[in-house]
């Protein structure tokens, strides 16, 4: 994939904005030593561009009531229905990932689910129609590091 070219203004606010995503546009504008306009139209060319992909609140899906993090590789019986099964599995809304990967899976997804019973219920009821072979599952029982990809000076500096 190709990088961008960035200059060091932009460096600067991807880097204040990776800090606190709830900066203030006028505290990284004073923080620039820019006006506010000119972080709003970088911060619409850094969208634009791709570099930045938006902004969410995160919800955690434990606090209402999601209490099992699963990731399942699935093994597709006929690997030429990938997009038909990406398709099918957007409107299972428990899946919140999913991924083309190299090894033995066709896919890898990452689902949540409110109790190891509808873990099963939804590998039973809205996978296995999909069309698979078979899957395996893991289990995660808590995540030790979950992070969005920090910017470092050399990063910065690479870009």
């Amino acid at each position: 994939m190709a990088q961008h070219q960035l200059d060091s203004l932009d460096k600067n606010i991807l880097r204040l904005i990776s800090e606190d995503a709830r900066i203030p546009f006028l505290e990284v504008a004073r923080a620039c030593n820019v006006s506010g306009a000119a972080i709003h139209q970088r911060i619409q060319k850094l969208t634009n561009m791709g570099v930045l992909k938006g902004s969410q609140f995160i919800i955690d899906p434990e606090k209402i009531g999601y209490e099992t993090c699963a990731y399942v590789g699935l093994y597709l019986k006929d690997p030429s229905s990938f997009d038909q099964v990406v398709e099918a599995l957007h409107e299972i809304p428990e899946v919140v990932e999913c991924h083309y990967t190299t090894g033995g899976y066709d896919l890898f997804i990452k689902l949540y689910a409110k109790n190891n019973h509808h873990l099963l219920n939804i590998i039973h009821d809205k996978l296995q129609p999909l069309g698979l072979a078979r899957s395996e599952t893991i289990v995660a029982f808590n995540a030790v590091i979950d992070r969005q990809m920090p910017l470092t000076k050399l990063d910065l500096d690479s870009l």
